[in-house]
């Protein structure tokens, strides 16, 4: 299928598509926050700048879209039937530069929690769950 877009046209269309602050995002950051959670934002001295940081429990939030990120759910599994071979590089390289970062934050002795836009509000309770028990646990040895 070709594209219908002139090639300017098209990258003006991608330039708005947002990789920090989106929907997704701000939803998990709201509710961390409200739970009384403190912690930063895209720490580029992390390896993949994690989308939250909380160093007090060495925890990486990462959000990920599930079409730019290759979830197996069937949003993350469609794939675009114009420039097929650019887009099937540009999501097998994002899935390899995930797993690379997600090893290199693991190999720093970070915890890694991964939450996927498709799956949001489950995984955020999750999150502020595990954030809730960890405070416990901190509070409880001093």
């Amino acid at each position: 299928m070709p594209d219908f877009l002139s090639p300017p046209e098209r990258s003006a269309m991608m330039a708005k598509v947002r990789n920090r602050g989106t929907k997704a995002e701000r939803q998990v950051r709201d509710a961390v926050w409200k739970a009384g959670f403190r912690y930063r934002l895209n720490d580029r001295k992390l390896p993949g700048a994690p989308d939250l940081v909380l160093k007090k429990y060495r925890a990486a939030v990462l959000v990920q879209g599930c079409f730019w990120h290759g979830h197996s759910c069937r949003k993350g599994q469609r794939r675009p039937g114009s420039n097929v071979e650019f887009w099937r590089q540009k999501l097998d390289s994002n899935i390899e530069r995930d797993a690379a970062n997600q090893g290199a934050l693991k190999g720093l002795g970070w915890r890694v929690f991964v939450l996927w836009e498709c799956e949001l509000k489950q995984g955020t309770e999750t999150l502020v769950d595990w954030l809730s028990n960890e405070r416990s646990r901190i509070n409880a040895t001093v």
